[in-house]
């Protein structure tokens, strides 16, 4: 008997069931099995559902099915919050269409130089993914044109049609065609942006899979504090928990910043992501946190967003958020995929109230701690497994992972087991190095060569 939430009980293109097949997607998650009929039958959509519930290919199947390959225009535009989730969208978008011959996907994002951004739309994409206020700069200088959508994708949209972007999104929204299909898919949709969203869909469909998933899946505990404590208590937490891995939550990027130098002055291996750090440094970060050579992680809700963080450990709110939304953007960091996660999170007395909100919001009692206040543990910080080490070459001087592993390997002499996760940009590449060996892999590779040629090779942490 075939089984109804497999994906080949969907009309869509064998070559993208081909593609599901070969990434070993056979079932669908509650979102995909309840959205994909919807916008594979042309509606436009309100999906909400938590981060890693599979949102991103519901509606890449959607913007697939509805792409022309032999009409060289753009008819897909999927408009994101960060830079960070836009690579990822774009990822699994390609991954997707792996099967489908002369798909034609750009990235567009701030933070980065737009001649190349430029270059890459003067044949049009079929697909951009990109960041608003880039893609509405490029729309007014007429290189990226709409005239040929079919399908607008707002993924965040919370974010997307709130505070800083919604100027952005609602110029760009007027730039489409009118007979566009649009679908707005995030893990909270306050009431402002449902308003808002009557006026720029057509009588959307409303999928909503979330809060049961939360509560069921992730292990939440809230502790009361004196606010003059909140730093020994997450210092605290940390020591006990000793985490592979955690991402601590501040509300501004000054508080990012003010806790990240007080745990490093404890002796925590910890770093920050806020508003001030621009997109290279942004990228450093991610990856030393990703790849094991940071175990903390500060970062304000804004940053956060977007965030593809696999098997994150913990998630530690240092303050409770002022609206419960934020709550459940932070919990689903942990506990993606189907696995379970933990979240911790400190409260003083007069942020009771915003407890009761997180509790009515997600139709749960919360579970409530205290913490030995007068025999807390003592710092012990974990230090991190890995030192990053940076290779001043990357795509664009056709430098590949492999490339690189096979100097580390061999003329410099290390074993497989001691390099850990390479990343690759246009231009630099970072390889995580166990710390026992980091001083040996940067002396083999400054000595030998990479592909034949020297590079300029640092440590970064």
């Amino acid at each position: 008997m075939e089984n109804p939430q497999a994906f080949a009980t969907l009309p869509l293109n064998p070559l993208l069931l081909q593609a599901l097949d070969s990434l070993a997607f056979h079932t669908m998650t509650p979102i995909q099995a309840q959205s994909l009929p919807v916008i594979l039958d042309g509606r436009d959509v309100i999906g909400q559902a938590r981060t890693g519930s599979g949102k991103t290919a519901a509606y890449g199947l959607g913007v697939l099915s509805k792409i022309d390959p032999a009409v060289p225009n753009t008819q897909a535009l999927i408009l994101c919050p960060t830079r960070e989730l836009a690579d990822q969208i774009a990822r699994e978008i390609r991954n997707l269409a792996r099967c489908l011959p002369n798909v034609k996907l750009t990235v567009i994002g701030g933070g980065i130089s737009k001649r190349p951004q430029v270059a890459s739309l003067e044949h049009d994409p079929h697909i951009v993914v990109g960041m608003a206020g880039r893609v509405q700069e490029l729309i007014d200088d007429g290189h990226l044109k709409l005239g040929g959508l079919r399908m607008l994708v707002l993924d965040e949209a919370d974010r997307m049609l709130d505070g800083d972007f919604e100027a952005a999104s609602r110029a760009i929204v007027e730039r489409t065609p009118a007979s566009r299909q649009t679908l707005f898919f995030s893990a909270t949709f306050p009431d402002a942006v449902r308003v808002l969203s009557k006026r720029l869909q057509r009588e959307p469909v409303t999928i909503t899979v979330d809060h049961e998933v939360v509560t069921a899946q992730i292990e939440q505990t809230f502790y009361e504090v004196e606010p003059t404590r909140r730093l020994d208590a997450l210092a605290h937490l940390l020591s006990t928990q000793r985490p592979e891995s955690a991402l601590v939550f501040a509300h501004t990027k000054n508080d990012a910043q003010d806790l990240e130098a007080k745990l490093r002055k404890r002796g925590y291996s910890v770093l920050s992501l806020h508003g001030d750090i621009d997109q290279r440094d942004r990228d450093e970060v991610l990856v030393r946190f990703v790849n094991g050579s940071a175990r903390v992680l500060i970062a304000t809700d804004v940053a956060a967003r977007g965030l593809d963080i696999q098997d994150l450990a913990l998630v530690i709110s240092y303050e409770l958020p002022l609206e419960p939304d934020q709550h459940v953007h932070r919990v689903g960091r942990t506990g993606r995929a189907g696995k379970r996660g933990t979240a911790l999170h400190l409260f003083t007395a007069r942020e009771r109230s915003r407890l009761t909100a997180i509790e009515a919001k997600l139709g749960f009692t919360a579970t409530t701690a205290q913490l030995p206040m007068s025999a807390l543990s003592p710092d012990r910080p974990v230090p991190p497994v890995f030192v990053t080490i940076c290779v001043d070459a990357g795509r664009r001087d056709k430098l590949r992972p492999g490339d690189l592993l096979g100097a580390l390997t061999g003329a410099a002499g290390l074993a497989k087991e001691a390099v850990g996760k390479i990343s690759s940009f246009d231009t630099r590449t970072y390889v995580a190095i166990d710390r026992r060996f980091a001083k040996s892999a940067i002396e083999g590779l400054k000595a030998g060569k990479i592909k034949g040629k020297n590079f300029r090779v640092r440590p970064i942490d």
